[in-house]
């Protein structure tokens, strides 16, 4: 399979290149003075390919296959500049004169946390246009699917709920992720839960994804990449938009945004309200989710002052369990077996048998997820002159919520309550309903002082940030309550964590070179204490200082070759299920992991190819082991040695006139030195058996992945888009066991978008975006875990995906 996706990546790329050229656009940007802009991004509004202007400010298009085009440039601190370009066969040159701000930008607020343009180290840039196509109601991780490495899951099938994404083979708790520079990630868990933050994409005004270790960025530290969100620029009109969608099972979002544009005073405001509702591809899985962003900031010419609130509330029906691979295989006596094994009731038997693909475990009507996320953030961005800027930011971020179960024949003493005895018997066990909390609080400060001269630039940036969460379970209903009180409380625990952080940059542009050199101490104090939801007392106390440096080179051997390499090393935290779960009279290790990048870029007019190997050697990797702690939860350890090591490849090309390809391959290898399964046997009490193991594959980590886009601009404002993706196999487990996989899978989209522009509304765009065209059968996501009574008993569980499904989108914008 690797060879067959190689072979075809190849030739596609050697046919591409050899596209005629027709026109060349070319010039040189520069501000009012005539000065060249360095580093001035450069793009067609028709294309796909975009290009960096030179030390001296020049830019060159070629191979364009249109008599005009629309060209527009970005620079920090200066108006965006956008003109149609008249075009005659051959060469063609249009100079570019960018205006600075008479205000300081928004922008300057990421700059400390992104990588720059040249910077040596991989990364990719999405823009709000790209975003704004697939946005109708699927979580960021699905409009983000087509990038290099990355795969989306989701648990309710379609996209919408609870979803995720891993990138190069590592899942969300090891994606650094930002808004704002502003870290999202849970302190303790270090997950990112998108549910909670829906519709978060139609206020973003970029993304850069990171891959490997990055930049220093507050928050968790990167073991995979780093997703960071800046959230809208303020706007020199004022503006709004009304944007609508309805599809496949019963999905609908409605969006409201408007903008005032910034006033005359310095002054502006903006916000959005959505909601977003899907009655979910598997049975019963809901999602009903509701958003709101507000931001409000005053922009004069040396002193910027911004305020952003964004909310995010939802609840979802349960689908955390997943379908038992019997169930997918139509096997009935496999289900019959799995049923046995589980201690089913006859009522749950009969949904195991009668569902299909679309089986949810959950019964009962309020099996949900209820949680609310409130985001605070004030930034503060002064330029002391046009060399020295300070950017500031406060924030505080206030969670809420719980999930609701229903439980068969729990016994009393799992909620630390005595036997009631009812008449001559005591009842050891009840059926109950549960309710299981989290509140919590984040807040902190982070800040950056930057300083440019003579092609060097100096960064001291860190942060700050507290966290204080309070874990706690209830009892909302019980068969026999005697002595339960309605919401009584059966656990109650505190985790408590602070992060310290400084680092130092430097970058260096001087003629062909590039370097960069970023050096980062961390300090995390974490604690736990209190009665955990087993009934088991815990009491964690760790402190952990991490020193993250990072160094990197580019070299441009020409306008259309350059070289980089990075080399970083980067530390991190266990999270708190690592530690509750540890052994007794052992605790968890801090993990560690030494990241080489070496890359290549190719650039013309009208073709572009990013190349790059990487190396990610762990040492101390948290894995999964096979164990279960004493209520059925999966437990990490440290394993010595593990690496992931891969090619990835992306490229941008013109095939024909209003014809473009975007396509990405990576071929990995990703391996565990030596691991240790642990297996328990049941069959005379408990027994636990030990399967060693030696360079095995890291559980859900494909060899390949690749996503590629075909679009096709027939007619002015039509685009279609095809989208494919695929995925190759992915173990459950660290055994490279055959029988514990997710099988490859191959899936393709159609999008088909259509703008009208000044006809009763500054813009018209009608969307219609068909998932999944060729009905493929497949999953994203799942689980096993394996045991022996008697013989061995291995069970695994997917998360099965919607067959061809639809959305539906029409947008107004004023």
């Amino acid at each position: 399979m690797i060879q067959k996706f190689s072979s075809a990546f190849a030739a596609v790329m050697l046919l591409l290149t050899g596209v005629n050229a027709q026109s060349v656009l070319s010039g040189r940007v520069t501000d009012p003075n005539g000065d060249p802009l360095q580093g001035a991004h450069v793009v067609l509004e028709e294309a796909l390919i975009g290009v960096f202007t030179d030390d001296e400010g020049n830019y060159s298009f070629g191979s364009i296959k249109r008599d005009q085009v629309t060209i527009r440039s970005t620079y920090l601190g200066y108006e965006k500049f956008s003109s149609i370009v008249l075009l005659e066969s051959g060469e063609n040159n249009f100079p570019i004169s960018m205006k600075p701000l008479p205000y300081v930008t928004d922008e300057v607020v990421v700059t400390a946390t992104r990588l720059a343009p040249k910077a040596p180290a991989t990364f990719q840039n999405i823009e709000k246009k790209e975003l704004e196509k697939l946005n109708l109601g699927q979580d960021l991780p699905f409009l983000l699917n087509w990038t290099p490495s990355l795969v989306a899951t989701s648990d309710a099938g379609a996209g919408v709920g609870y979803t995720g994404m891993r990138i190069r083979g590592s899942d969300q708790t090891r994606i650094n992720v930002t808004v704002n520079g502003i870290p999202i990630n849970d302190s303790e868990s270090q997950g990112v839960f998108w549910v909670n933050m829906p519709d978060l994409a139609s206020s973003l005004s970029s993304i850069q994804i990171q891959r490997g270790l990055g930049s220093s960025t507050n928050g968790s530290g990167a073991f995979g990449a780093s997703v960071n969100m800046e959230t809208n620029n303020a706007q020199q009109e004022a503006g709004g938009a009304i944007d609508n969608s309805y599809g496949s099972f019963n999905t609908r979002k409605h969006t409201v945004e408007f903008n005032s544009g910034i006033l005359k005073n310095g002054f502006a405001i903006e916000g959005r309200l959505s909601n977003i509702q899907s009655d979910g591809y598997i049975d019963r899985a809901t999602s009903d989710l509701r958003s709101y962003y507000l931001a409000g900031g005053y922009y004069g010419k040396k002193t910027m002052v911004k305020a952003i609130t964004f909310s995010g509330a939802e609840r979802t029906y349960q689908s955390w369990y997943g379908t038992p691979q019997s169930r997918l295989e139509n096997d009935v006596e496999g289900m019959l077996q799995h049923a046995a094994n589980e201690g089913y009731s006859e009522e749950q038997t009969e949904n195991l048998l009668n569902s299909g693909r679309t089986y949810n475990f959950y019964l009962y009507d309020n099996e949900v997820d209820d949680y609310q996320q409130d985001h605070y953030q004030l930034h503060l961005v002064h330029e002391f002159n046009p060399d020295l800027k300070l950017s500031l930011a406060g924030h505080y971020t206030y969670g809420r919520g719980f999930f609701e179960q229903y439980r068969n024949d729990d016994e009393f003493s799992d909620y630390g309550l005595e036997n009631p005895i009812i008449g001559l018997d005591t009842i050891t066990e009840t059926d109950l309903i549960r309710r299981r909390w989290l509140e919590n609080d984040f807040y902190g400060a982070t800040y950056s002082l930057d300083y440019s001269k003579g092609g060097h630039k100096f960064t001291l940036g860190g942060g700050l940030h507290f966290y204080r969460g309070d874990h706690f379970g209830e009892i909302v209903w019980a068969e026999y309550s005697q002595d339960i009180d309605h919401l009584q409380q059966y656990y109650f625990n505190v985790g408590n964590k602070d992060d310290y952080s400084v680092y130092g940059k430097w970058e260096y542009a001087t003629g062909k070179w590039n370097f960069m050199a970023d050096l980062q101490y961390r300090r995390v104090d974490y604690e736990t204490f209190g009665v955990d939801n087993d009934q088991v007392a815990i009491d964690v106390s760790r402190n952990f200082n991490f020193f993250n440096p990072k160094v990197g080179a580019r070299y441009d051997l020409n306008s259309r070759n350059a070289f980089y390499v990075y080399l970083g090393r980067g530390n991190r935290e266990p999270v708190r299920n690592d530690f509750i779960d540890a052994l007794e009279g052992t605790e968890p290790e801090a993990e560690t992991l030494n990241n080489l990048e070496l890359g290549y870029t190719y650039q013309t007019e009208s073709f572009q190819l990013n190349l790059n190997g990487y190396a990610m050697i762990y040492e101390n990797q948290l894995v999964l082991t096979g164990e279960l702690n004493d209520v059925g939860s999966s437990i990490r350890r440290n394993v010595n040695e593990s690496y992931r090591l891969g090619i990835e490849a992306d490229a941008t090309v013109q095939v024909a006139k209003n014809l473009w390809l975007n396509a990405n391959l990576t071929l990995s290898r990703n391996r565990i030195g030596r691991f240790d399964e642990v297996v328990y046997d049941y069959t005379n009490g408990f027994d636990v058996l030990v399967n060693e193991f030696e360079d095995t594959d890291i559980s859900f980590s494909p060899e390949v992945i690749s996503a590629g886009r075909l679009i096709y601009q027939p007619l002015e404002g039509l685009e279609l888009m095809l989208i494919s993706k695929y995925v190759g196999d992915q173990y459950l487990d660290n055994t490279s066991n055959e029988a514990k996989k997710i099988d490859a899978y191959w899936v393709n989209d159609l999008r088909i978008g259509y703008k009208i522009k000044d006809v009763l509304f500054k813009e018209i765009e009608i969307s219609l975006l068909v998932n999944n065209i060729l009905d493929a059968e497949y999953s994203s996501n799942g689980y096993t875990y394996s045991y022996v009574f008697g013989s061995p008993i291995t069970e695994n569980f997917f998360y099965p995906q919607a067959g061809t499904n639809f959305l539906a989108g029409l947008r107004l914008s004023f």
